[in-house]
């Protein structure tokens, strides 16, 4: 297959996935947009082989958690001060209180879990292989940010 129409098919099936994913993960479109081509070049140059689109997808998305917790690792050790040479820093915006917002304010875990849950659609069985993690711990999470979103949000508890 010719390479350039491969990685059109790959851009066009995946980056949108990937750059939610990955800014869900991490907060910035710039570090998502870096983590979206690591991951597609990773897809186009040194995939395993690939079982159907299924198996594809939930290797994009493993890919995607994996290069996520790789940027954040290297970005702690990278942006450490000195507390005195941080000087005097900006309070952060108001919420503005959107379910966007609540969730990217969830904890790393429940973020991932309601990302792939709602947002890409997973069956909490696909989530706990691609997470690493068991069914009721991924069961466990989706319910701790639903309470947490629930409270958060001003809904009925």
């Amino acid at each position: 297959m010719d390479v350039e129409r491969e990685a059109e098919r790959l851009v066009e099936t995946y980056a949108d996935t990937i750059l939610r994913l990955a800014f869900v993960q991490l907060g910035s479109t710039a570090d998502a947009e870096d983590v979206c081509q690591t991951v597609l070049m990773r897809l186009l140059t040194h995939a395993p082989r690939l079982n159907g689109p299924d198996h594809e997808r939930a290797w994009v998305i493993r890919t995607t958690i994996n290069a996520c917790r790789d940027l954040l690792r290297s970005a702690a050790r990278r942006t450490t001060v000195a507390l005195e040479a941080a000087g005097e820093v900006e309070a952060p915006p108001e919420p503005d209180g959107t379910v966007a917002d609540a969730v990217s304010r969830l904890p790393r875990d429940q973020r991932e879990a309601i990302h792939l849950h709602y947002y890409e659609g997973l069956p909490i069985a696909q989530v706990a292989q691609l997470v690493g993690a068991s069914e009721a711990a991924v069961t466990k999470r989706l319910s701790r940010a639903r309470e947490t979103l629930r409270h958060t949000l001003g809904g009925e508890s």
